[in-house]
């Protein structure tokens, strides 16, 4: 493991979405003197416009470090930004790096399922997925009462109408990123970090 891919607590990675060797048009002046794109964030899926080093070649889905600025390598500058704001290459890679997020931490995705709770007395986390009503709710809920799932693969085979349960993720982290007025949300901007 190297020292970047290390548990520091402080720092926060991101996957880069699209690469502009040339800088972003219409952009800051100092974006457009240097390579630009932007990425995701691992950990809470924070959109960023992100400066990158003269040198720096990079591809998509490369990690880079966005903060602390004292931990950066390739990266000069970074902000969040909004989902408009992505170049159209960033938005059709962003769902291919959400997913391919989801199925590297399976354990945490998995643990939504098992962990979800009540919102208010009339929602619950579990009804803001795509696809998931009262009945399917209901049904994952006397399941993991049950027995916690342990991969998706699990929730797939004991609760019967949820498909592609990684999918369905995946799909409200893409609502939460496009919707700015959405009232709630779980994924995006909140961070939870892999021990």
């Amino acid at each position: 493991m190297s020292e970047a891919d290390s548990d520091e607590t402080d720092v926060r990675r991101a996957v880069v979405l699209d690469y502009l060797a040339h800088g972003l048009s219409g952009g800051r002046r100092r974006y457009q003197q240097s390579p630009a794109g932007y990425a995701l964030g691992v950990d809470d899926f924070t959109l960023y416009q992100v400066a990158f080093d003269e040198d720096a070649r990079l591809t998509i889905g490369t990690r880079v470090v966005v903060e602390p600025p004292a931990e950066r390598d390739v990266v000069e500058e970074c902000h969040p930004v909004g989902y408009d704001d992505l170049s159209s290459g960033a938005q059709s890679e962003l769902e291919y790096v959400i997913a391919d997020l989801i199925e590297e931490n399976e354990r945490r995705f998995v643990d939504f399922y098992n962990d979800a709770q009540p919102i208010t007395l009339r929602l619950h986390q579990l009804n803001l997925l795509p696809g998931i009503g009262k009945k399917l709710r209901n049904n994952i809920l006397d399941q993991r009462k049950r027995k916690p799932f342990e991969s998706f693969e699990d929730l797939e085979d004991r609760v019967s109408g949820l498909h592609d349960p990684d999918e369905v993720l995946a799909n409200r982290i893409l609502e939460e990123l496009r919707d700015e007025d959405l009232k709630y949300r779980t994924f995006v901007g909140h961070a939870q970090r892999n021990e």
